[in-house]
């Protein structure tokens, strides 16, 4: 009997699982294409073929869930961002791979890209905090690259490691941003331009 009872809990916690992955996917899909202060809850219940209640079960609001989504979202790219550029040998080889896996990651995760860079700007003290935290993780690795690199590398040797991280962090967030919604440059090109500037 209890065995019955452990599967019928696990089915119904699948389902709930499927159903927040579905408003998630609506939520994301929205967001990224409307923006967020034109998505209402009753658009993303409709995308996602829910019930409002159903939406409220898993977010007390409509920033709830975006602050959710760029946290998870934001949060697994800039992982992937940290994971690819910890696999080059020297600092110069980290930094090229830390950049360019976040334009080819942006480019290839547009939404998610859109949240992270337009979208969450200025929305709200909670969002700007989530924000700031996954820049801060890209800004923090660039500027160990560099605090190293300044040693032995006459390119970093008069850069501040704090201010550069931010600098490569905050002009590349923009160039992705400009590119995205103004096409004509693709992901290698434009990679390839700010690691010249950043990483020679």
């Amino acid at each position: 009997m209890a065995a019955t009872a452990s599967s019928l809990q696990q089915r119904r916690d699948a389902r709930l699982e499927r159903r927040r992955r579905r408003i998630a996917a609506a939520a994301l899909a929205l967001f990224a294409t409307r923006g967020y202060n034109a998505t209402s809850v009753e658009e993303v219940v409709a995308a996602a073929r829910v019930s409002k209640s159903a939406f409220y079960e898993f977010f007390t609001s409509k920033e709830d869930c975006f602050r959710e989504l760029l946290e998870q979202e934001g949060g697994a790219l800039i992982h992937d961002v940290l994971a690819a550029a910890a696999t080059g040998h020297n600092h110069h080889e980290r930094l090229r791979l830390g950049i360019t896996t976040f334009v080819r990651s942006c480019f290839e995760r547009s939404s998610v890209a859109r949240l992270l860079i337009v979208e969450s700007v200025g929305l709200s003290e909670g969002v700007d905090k989530v924000r700031q935290e996954l820049q801060s993780r890209f800004a923090d690795a660039v500027a160990e690259e560099v605090r190293h690199a300044t040693e032995h590398d006459p390119f970093y040797a008069d850069k501040d490691p704090q201010v550069f991280g931010r600098a490569v962090v905050g002009a590349v967030s923009d160039a992705v941003g400009y590119f995205l919604t103004h096409p004509g440059v693709d992901a290698e090109s434009l990679s390839e331009s700010l690691c010249r500037i950043f990483a020679p």
